[in-house]
């Protein structure tokens, strides 16, 4: 680790710069977003004080990306400013399974938590992550061992991907939503597999899908 020493205020208000404009947009400024905002003279002198900064154990800049700047933290490490959101528990792509619940989630620390990207979080607001069990989606690109990320909803247009709560079951399921008049069909994206129909008064969206990490291990 790299020893911090106090350093001239131009140079202590361009880290912080640094930090306030990373933790709000999630990516670095760019040289002369600095030099708009610390109110210098030239980018040069940007330029100048980031290489100390650098050297002084501060940032790492590299030079052949843009916007290459990485706050580095006490272990001389890459701060990472994504929001985090906790895996809840397990959704079937399959055959439903018994259901999970937020709550009891919440309180818990035994569930795993996957980095989203800041636009994700501010286009949907409170997310949460459940692990993929099976295989129905897989022509949607979702394997088993994938996480999807939910936005919590309560209904959803036809075609759009939903966790969806058989109540007659009390069991969960990941499929793709159509209300097809007094019934819902829950289709799989899977060609060997069939769909399940049910009673429209059985079927609650508990969530709508917004995006998949996948399992790459």
């Amino acid at each position: 680790m790299v020893s911090k020493k106090k350093m001239p205020p131009r140079r202590q208000r361009i880290l912080e710069f640094l930090q306030e404009f990373y933790s709000v947009n999630g990516i670095p400024p760019t040289v002369r977003d600095i030099q708009k905002a610390c109110d210098i003279s030239s980018t040069s002198v940007v330029d100048y004080n980031l290489e100390k900064l650098a050297l002084a154990g501060y940032i790492n800049r590299r030079p052949d990306v843009a916007r290459g700047i990485e706050i580095l933290d006490q272990e001389g490490q890459p701060v990472s400013n994504a929001p985090r959101v906790q895996i809840v528990g397990a959704i079937a792509a399959g055959i439903p399974i018994p259901a999970w619940s937020t709550e009891n989630a919440a309180s818990s620390e035994e569930f795993d938590t996957v980095e989203i990207s800041p636009e994700l979080q501010r286009r949907h607001g409170k997310l949460f992550g459940l692990k993929v069990r099976g295989t129905s989606m897989i022509d949607a690109l979702i394997d088993d061992g994938d996480v999807v990320i939910v936005k919590p909803a309560s209904d959803a247009n036809n075609g759009e991907m939903v966790v969806a709560w058989l109540k007659d079951k009390e069991e969960t399921t990941l499929k793709k939503f159509y209300a097809e008049g007094a019934q819902v069909r829950l289709q799989p994206a899977n060609s060997t597999m069939e769909p399940i129909y049910s009673p429209a008064e059985n079927v609650e969206v508990h969530g709508k899908v917004v995006t998949v990490i996948r399992n790459l291990g």
